[in-house]
């Protein structure tokens, strides 16, 4: 039954997917929006997201439940934005991504390092390692496969294509690729943001989460610097991506002190601009 559902998700998906093409980049991320704000609860528990602005106690500038609609919009641009990545990646959307930060790629692609990227899923979060690699930077981005299998492959291919040629699935045998392609030289970019079953409970907006130990694992154990990226939508088409001064980790810090760092500077992103994080994810659960 799964992939009869699965099968029908991945047409009505399609479908949308070749009327945003058909739309344009502003107009579909316009439409997107409509459609996120109208039907994203429908298939993300809106009272998750309720509950997860209320347990962070984060500072909003409007109600809770009006919040949760701009969240929800954001993710239907997302999603409207997928087929433009083509667009981005080949240089003629390019206009709509400025980067702050570029002396740090500029190091770090001089004198050859590898570097631990670390981000959360903000708005059109692909865009980053996009950039990255698009900069020149020999770089491997974890990713956790979409559960629809037939989704999973167009998703699979147009990152490939145009966001970074080098992508590991989450999970054992990608942890051994991440090995890998770290002694080759090859930096690596994940998402910390997700709840995962493995991992240190480290303190989170006030509250324990678990939280991955793999950047702090790899920066421990093969000397990298630890790089925090982040992306803003600064207006509904326009991108800021903002890369951070690479930082060095004492041989001292232990890894759950490392974590609660990286979680401290996820937070800090979070707090930049609420709304533009996804908040479906049920973070604290025990």
């Amino acid at each position: 039954m799964k992939t009869v559902i699965y099968f029908f998700e991945f047409v009505l998906v399609s479908l949308l997917l070749i009327i945003f093409k058909i739309l344009g980049y502003k107009l579909a991320s316009n439409f997107g929006f409509f459609i996120g704000k109208t039907f994203g609860p429908l298939f993300r528990s809106k009272s998750i997201v309720i509950d997860n602005l209320k347990k962070s106690n984060i500072s909003l500038k409007k109600t809770h439940e009006q919040s949760t609609d701009e969240i929800f919009g954001n993710y239907g641009r997302i999603f409207a934005e997928y087929p433009f990545i083509k667009n981005f990646r080949n240089g003629k959307l390019e206009k709509y991504i400025q980067v702050e930060g570029k002396q740090y790629l500029d190091e770090i692609k001089s004198k050859n390092k590898k570097v631990v990227f670390i981000s959360g899923h903000f708005n059109n979060f692909e865009l980053m390692a996009m950039m990255i690699e698009k900069y020149g930077i020999d770089v491997s981005a974890i990713y956790r496969p979409l559960n629809n299998i037939f989704l999973n492959k167009t998703m699979e291919k147009i990152r490939i294509k145009y966001i970074c040629k080098k992508q590991i699935k989450k999970g054992r045998s990608g942890t051994r690729e991440i090995i890998e392609n770290l002694k080759k030289g090859s930096s690596i970019a994940l998402m910390i943001d997700q709840r995962v079953r493995e991992g240190s409970k480290v303190n989170f907006f006030g509250s324990l989460a678990t939280t991955t130990t793999i950047p702090a694992q790899l920066v421990k154990k093969y000397k990298c610097d630890l790089v925090p990226i982040y992306i803003e939508r600064r207006s509904k088409f326009h991108f800021k991506m903002y890369v951070s001064k690479p930082i060095k980790v004492g041989e001292s810090k232990t890894i759950e002190e490392i974590t609660q760092f990286l979680n401290t500077v996820l937070e800090q992103m979070i707090v930049k601009n609420p709304l533009q994080w996804i908040w479906t994810h049920d973070r604290w659960k025990k």
